[in-house]
């Protein structure tokens, strides 16, 4: 491949973090004029509400599976792996990471949640595959 396009899914799954720092410190702005919360509280969190919770957690999962994300596209990138098909495996990761992360934050149903995770775990491991093979082959 020719150019930077296996970074462009990297750039957006970093949005989506972003975006979620971003509702985290909205919901809890909220509770906090609401004065459901004290400001305290948040010093070590042991008793987020649940409205925040879901966000929190949400975020903390995108420094989980993503991380081998991340690095899987700079390696197949390095490797000279990348391709239309790779790129395209990518794209599919971070859709199921959005995908999950608004079922996350709002029903948090894991009937739904779960199967697009499971999704999410096999386009990885499918990068990951690729990125060995390629090695072999080379």
């Amino acid at each position: 491949m020719t150019g930077y396009q296996i970074f462009w899914p990297l750039l957006a799954h970093v949005a989506l973090v972003y975006g979620l720092y971003a509702l985290l410190g909205l919901r809890r702005a909220k509770m906090l004029r609401a004065g459901s919360i004290a400001k305290s509280d948040y010093r070590e969190n042991r008793d987020e509400p649940a409205e925040s919770l879901a966000v929190k957690n949400c975020l903390a999962n995108q420094f989980e599976l993503p991380v081998l994300f991340h690095v899987c596209c700079i390696l197949l990138y390095i490797a000279d792996a990348d391709n239309i098909v790779t790129v395209g495996l990518a794209w599919i990761f971070v859709a199921l990471r959005y995908a999950h992360a608004a079922i996350h934050v709002t029903s948090n149903d894991l009937r739904y949640r779960s199967p697009i995770f499971a999704a999410g775990y096999l386009v990885l491991a499918a990068m990951w595959v690729w990125l060995a093979a390629w090695m072999v082959i080379s």
